[in-house]
């Protein structure tokens, strides 16, 4: 026997169409969202490597604390253009469509999050190496904008799939290393891979902006 739809099941049900259909309408605005955006993050890693490389910033520990404060320094940039963008175009911050992307990247941000205290826990004298720590945030972070992809321009996917190939590949390369290189290496590899591929991603957007919207 099939029963009624209760109430809140109806209004989930209304609130998923209606943000399918309004990320459908404004895929092109999103697309050019996503520009100043991936360019800002861009900026930032590659500046912090440089940063990271000019202060010597070598011990494990030091290394996952200074990564994990750029990280949220990188999201509270996010936010902030997307609050500012959303104010241009008189929409409210916390709408539906913003909802559904946070919540899908938020379970694999997280635990990227976390992983940046384990070489913080007390374990005696051998804290968690800090070269596996960029290998495993390029998987994290490529699985997180992925989820984010069922929402958003379909080049989001491909982008997130660059991380975890990356990722994958450093995973790869450093678990055939007899001794991984020195932690000054690990920063430029942060340099190239979060902030170079942010911004290309975001300097190919602008290119392309008025070419193709659906990218």
């Amino acid at each position: 026997m099939h029963g009624k739809a209760c109430p809140m099941e109806s209004h989930w049900a209304v609130e998923h169409l209606q943000v399918i259909r309004t990320l459908m309408e404004r895929t092109a605005l999103y697309r050019r969202a996503l520009a100043p955006i991936m360019l800002a993050i861009g900026l930032l890693g590659l500046a912090a490597a440089v940063a990271a490389w000019i202060l010597r910033i070598d011990s494990s520990r030091s290394f996952s604390l200074f990564w994990g404060g750029v990280a949220l320094a990188g999201l509270g940039v996010a936010f902030r253009l997307i609050r500012r963008q959303a104010g241009q175009e008189s929409e409210p911050f916390w709408s539906p469509p913003t909802r559904r992307v946070t919540q899908a990247m938020l379970p694999a941000m997280a635990a990227g999050l976390i992983t940046v205290l384990l070489p913080c826990l007390p374990c005696g004298s051998d804290p968690l190496p800090a070269w596996w720590l960029p290998p495993i945030w390029m998987v994290l972070y490529g699985a997180s904008v992925h989820a984010a992809g069922f929402f958003m321009p379909r080049g989001i996917k491909l982008f997130g799939w660059i991380f975890v190939a990356a990722g994958s590949a450093a995973l790869l390369a450093l678990g055939s290393c007899s001794s991984p290189p020195p932690i000054r290496i690990a920063h430029l590899l942060m340099g190239a891979v979060f902030g170079g591929f942010h911004a290309a991603y975001g300097a190919y957007l602008y290119l392309t902006e008025s070419r193709s919207p659906t990218a």
